[in-house]
């Protein structure tokens, strides 16, 4: 069972409010907000898991952070890191522990912290590349992969614009309107203003790379990003990198019962899928119908997706290919905004126009976010989907891997699927 979710704010990298502290401080202040706002002793929590791409030594910050909390040595940590499903993979795995009886409470996280370590990328021999196309096309950058999926499969740029925008817009509504006050935490740090020196101390509560006013007319005057592989994605509907970090805690029923804990959702079981890397973006395509075949469901059973957007090429496919209706994806907003070298005149720099993708937090922060938005409208039935993303430099990834998982929601009486 899903007994409490909340997350940070989403900040952009490099520039946000969140763009000075390290991951163990912001792991801090998340576990002590969760040990306060759920009321859960400490010492009941036997595991946690923590979702990470990119942190060097992870699993001794996040064990620094838990200590610093007010967890008791006794609360075992483990890192895992399964990209841009890493949030995902944790709430899988302290799901799974319960379900077999390992454990009984278990703390599921993702954090991200893509100013502090930026993707620095990666290589393959050439007895790797040599052996598979499929192997070299893992080195495909994120950009190109969208323009594969545009050119592959016919999704023109005025589709991809006409979705970015209503992403947008849905997002700053939703901000405008209080929505996302219920899901976040504030996190206490200390900024440092880059062209002063001057270090404040400051309290982010609200995600900060929103940007109003954006609309199909704008987005269109947008010059491609990726002009040597195609000319559809631009800096209006590409992705970006993120601060940030989310939690949700789980349990066995009777437990939760016993410590009158309120039940939020419960976790059924999760599926996985694969597909070529050059065309990772449409992995939800597959992944869906997959997991709602495994517990009889139909897209017409369910009132809510969230998609992670990393481009709107895919986001557009996969909603054509499942004959979902734009109005029941990402109320909330999800899309990502990328300025190439050639507008910035230095290395590509990334703003966040919607929430944003902090990679290894994206999964947790999608159930904290759905959670919310199935609560608001009073609905029944959410999927979300979330990628397995090998990095590239400079912040492009890929997705090769599709994950989902199933929820009962129980205040609903209807399905939680993530």
């Amino acid at each position: 069972m899903v007994t409490f979710a909340a997350r940070t704010p989403l900040t952009k990298a490099f520039k946000g409010g969140l763009k000075d502290t390290p991951v163990d401080n912001l792991l801090m202040q998340l576990f002590q907000h969760a040990l306060e706002k759920s009321r859960i002793d400490p010492k009941l929590v036997e595991d946690i898991s923590v979702g990470n791409v990119n942190e060097p030594f992870i699993p001794y910050k996040a064990r620094a952070a838990a200590l610093a909390a007010g967890f008791p040595n006794t609360t075992a940590l483990s890192s895992v890191n399964r990209f841009c499903s890493s949030g995902l993979m944790a709430i899988q795995g302290i799901a799974n522990q319960i379900t077999s009886g390992s454990i009984e409470i278990g703390l599921a996280v993702g954090v991200e912290s893509m100013s502090q370590t930026p993707n620095q990328g990666f290589s393959l021999v050439p007895e790797v590349l040599s052996a598979s196309q499929e192997a070299g096309d893992c080195l495909q950058p994120m950009g190109q992969t969208s323009e594969n999926v545009g050119k592959d499969f016919n999704v023109p740029r005025e589709a991809q614009d006409r979705f970015a925008a209503k992403s947008y817009q849905k997002a700053e509504h939703a901000q405008k309107s209080g929505w996302f006050d219920e899901e976040i935490v504030p996190i206490t740090t200390k900024v440092k203003d880059p062209k002063t020196g001057e270090v404040k101390q400051v309290t982010v509560t609200a995600d900060d790379g929103i940007r109003y006013g954006t609309t199909f007319e704008s987005l269109s005057k947008i010059r491609p990003a990726f002009p040597k592989w195609g000319d559809k994605s631009t800096g209006g509907n590409s992705s970006q990198v993120t601060d940030g970090a989310a939690a949700v805690l789980l349990m066995k029923r009777s437990t939760a019962e016993k410590l009158g804990q309120p039940i939020l959702a419960k976790f059924c079981g999760s599926t996985v899928v694969g597909l070529a890397p050059r065309i990772m973006g449409i992995g939800p395509s597959l992944a869906i119908p997959k997991l709602l075949g495994k517990f009889g469901l139909t897209k017409d059973d369910i009132d809510i997706f969230e998609i992670n957007e990393a481009f709107a090429s895919m986001a557009v496919y996969c909603l054509r290919e499942l004959g979902i209706e734009e109005e029941k994806v990402n109320p909330r907003g999800g899309a990502y905004v990328y300025y190439p070298s050639e507008v910035t005149n230095s290395l590509p720099t990334f703003f966040s126009i919607a929430l944003g993708h902090p990679l290894g937090a994206t999964g947790a922060r999608q159930a904290v976010t759905g959670l919310a938005e199935m609560r608001r409208q009073k609905k029944k039935v959410l999927v979300t989907s979330s990628k397995f993303a090998p990095s590239h430099p400079l912040g492009n990834c890929r997705r090769a891997l599709m994950q989902s998982s199933v929820y009962w929601n129980r205040s609903r009486k209807g399905w939680f699927v993530d």
